[in-house]
């Protein structure tokens, strides 16, 4: 199984990213979709959930308004579009797979996205 992010980097306050992560070797309609992050010093924080089918979406208070997690389930592929990002949004984002069904979680590489003031 692998998780693949892409799409992080360096913007500037108010800017936009979208990050993007590919799956292999799972059943991608099997998983639940989540991105996490962690900043120096904080814990690991859940900012987006989707559900198999899109059918359930949770954003983190934090982000709510600025966020939006998608998948496309053709494309084995979940999305994390940030706008008006804010210097507070640094951080290493993670792609989580969640088994609907039995422990199975796993984890991609995490790709740094850096906000500058």
């Amino acid at each position: 199984v692998q998780l693949v992010e892409s799409g992080g980097g360096l913007v500037q306050s108010g800017g936009s990213l979208k990050l993007s992560c590919t799956t292999s070797g799972l059943i991608f309609t099997d998983y639940v979709m989540k991105w996490r992050r962690r900043t120096p010093g904080k814990a690991l924080e859940d900012v987006a959930t989707i559900g198999s089918y899109s059918q359930t979406k949770i954003i983190a208070d934090t982000v709510k308004g600025r966020f939006t997690i998608s998948r496309d389930n053709a494309k084995n592929t979940a999305y994390l579009q940030m706008d008006e990002l804010k210097p507070e949004d640094t951080a290493v984002y993670y792609c989580v797979a969640v088994a609907r069904v039995g422990p199975n979680v796993y984890w991609g590489q995490g790709t740094q996205v850096t906000v500058s003031s």
